[in-house]
């Protein structure tokens, strides 16, 4: 077979010294991200003269080594039947204790998944003006082993992802062959050994300080802390290796130290559960890595990040809610009461109308917090002004208390600029039990002041009245979206809490005739 002439090589580097290593671990079929990833390292022009695979990582080299670009093996996890990648094994099997191995066949990679993503072994093979290496478990001796690229086949592939209880281990030779991942998930001491003085990780194995439960986070978990954990390990290896090279030792082939850029999401992606769900896409996942790689580009140093843990730390991502409010009213300018101001624009036919998006990051903070803040903007219609003004800040506070007691107040509030002048438009709703049922019209309607300035105790100058019509709260119900949600069961909890705290709040204050 003639020799592979499609390896992505980019541009060549202005440093004629600095041999590249792309490092593609583990992380299941939410490796699309690292297709987005790809996208954008090739279209920068980078060229890697070593690659190395681990896991899940495996099936994207395998698409490079197969001679794909980025952008077709981005559209070939577009078009991934995840039911495809679903073979079980026979049920007396999986009921059995004693005779469990797996819970899947790894039949739907062969027959399906490997064709569809163009995965072409005598290709990878053959490929030429590349060194690239798979990793796997040789369960006798319980070491990771390195497969160079010219004697990859089917059988290593499938060993090389096949994760203990996930799918069963593979006989090759009368070896027994398995997912290195609990060993170690990125190899980029081979990367070193090879003669890689940059070394390029994208890395999604999460880690958080959180300790989740639940028998698939847990499992998942014991998979980020050894994967997280040898990694680490490496960084202290490649650290002594540049302490012995600054010291005018020449390691590996080394004379100038390594360097590490690193690629990852800011929180933990999806676990693999979310794309048979539908909770998640991976065209979504493909978007993220594009947004994480142009992120790190435009920041990124020549001297990378340092071969520290901190550097693979992600954020635990919050649930919260987002939505959508409109409010218009009479609203007349040269007033300073709400009340006189809805009067006046009544007569003279002014309306203004403030079309919000309410955003509360984390539910949780939110319920516990005494000021029940979230994040406002929006834009705002107001004839004498303009239309489409948008806002620049904002402040939104539910059930905000007020210094009389049984009062709270609903906050909106809206910095804007117009021809050069700063407004501030502040409204607020007054929610109290007084003595007739005005439970609806407490919670609809924001007296509202537009200020002169940059804040409410600006000048103000004009006055109105803003209420939320039927039309508008059924419109608001639809808006409603939960950010940061992993899973329907996520989403029916977050809009659950949300919902409890409003209603609880209305119940404290009007409750008592009900």
């Amino acid at each position: 077979m003639t020799a592979n002439t499609h390896i992505p090589q980019g541009a060549a580097s202005d440093d004629q010294q600095v041999k590249r290593s792309l490092i593609l671990p583990g992380g299941g079929l939410r490796l699309s991200y690292v297709a987005g990833v790809l996208e954008v390292l090739f279209e920068h022009g980078l060229s890697f003269q070593h690659m190395d695979g681990t896991s899940g990582g495996s099936l994207n080299l395998a698409m490079l080594l197969s001679g794909l670009d980025a952008k077709n093996i981005s559209e070939r996890w577009r078009t991934l039947n995840m039911r495809d990648t679903i073979a079980f094994m026979p049920l007396h099997q999986c009921l059995s204790l004693k005779n469990f191995t797996a819970a899947a066949s790894a039949d739907g990679f062969r027959k399906k998944v490997y064709p569809h993503l163009g995965i072409d072994f005598e290709r990878i093979r053959a490929a030429q003006g590349i060194e690239a290496t798979f990793n796997l478990c040789h369960f006798a001796s319980k070491t990771n082993v390195v497969i160079p690229h010219q004697q990859m086949t089917e059988d290593y592939l499938v060993a090389g992802m096949s994760l203990p209880g996930a799918l069963p281990p593979v006989d090759i030779d009368g070896e027994i062959y398995l997912d290195s991942g609990f060993i170690q998930d990125a190899n980029l001491m081979e990367a070193v050994k090879r003669g890689a003085n940059e070394i390029w990780l994208v890395w999604i194995m999460g880690n958080i300080s959180q300790y989740r439960s639940g028998v698939l986070d847990l499992y998942v978990q014991m998979l980020e802390m050894s994967a997280n954990g040898a990694l680490h390990k490496e960084f202290e290896q490649i650290q002594q290796i540049n302490q012995r090279i600054e010291a005018g030792e020449t390691v590996y082939g080394h004379q100038q130290p390594i360097r590490l850029h690193l690629i990852k999401p800011a929180h933990p992606l999806p676990l693999d559960s979310a794309l048979y769900t539908g909770d998640i896409s991976h065209a979504q996942l493909i978007e993220l890595g594009k947004e994480d790689a142009q992120t790190y580009l435009n920041s990124m140093t020549k001297e990378g990040v340092p071969f520290e843990p901190q550097v693979t730390t992600m954020t635990t991502k919050t649930l919260g809610i987002q939505f959508k409010e409109t409010m218009a009213g009479y609203f007349t300018l040269d007033e300073t009461v709400p009340k006189k101001g809805a009067e006046s624009g009544k007569q003279q036919r002014t309306k203004l109308a403030m079309h919000a998006q309410v955003d509360i990051d984390d539910i949780d903070q939110f319920v516990k917090t005494g000021a029940h803040p979230g994040g406002l903007g929006g834009t705002i219609d107001f004839e004498p002004l303009g239309k489409g003004m948008p806002a620049h800040s904002g402040v939104f506070n539910l059930f905000f208390p007020a210094e009389e007691p049984e009062t709270k107040f609903m906050v909106y509030e809206l910095g804007f600029n117009h021809q050069g002048q700063e407004y501030y438009l502040a409204g607020k709703k007054v929610v109290r039990d007084d003595l007739a049922f005005d439970l609806w019209s407490d919670t609809t309607t924001l007296y509202t002041t537009l200020h002169k300035g940059t804040d409410k105790e600006a000048e103000v100058i004009g006055a109105g009245i803003l209420t939320l019509g039927v039309k508008d709260l059924v419109k608001l119900v639809s808006t409603i979206t939960v950010l940061n949600a992993d899973s329907t069961a996520d989403k029916v909890k977050t809009v659950g809490k949300f919902g409890r705290f409003f209603m609880g709040e209305l119940w404290e204050t009007y409750g008592i005739r009900w």
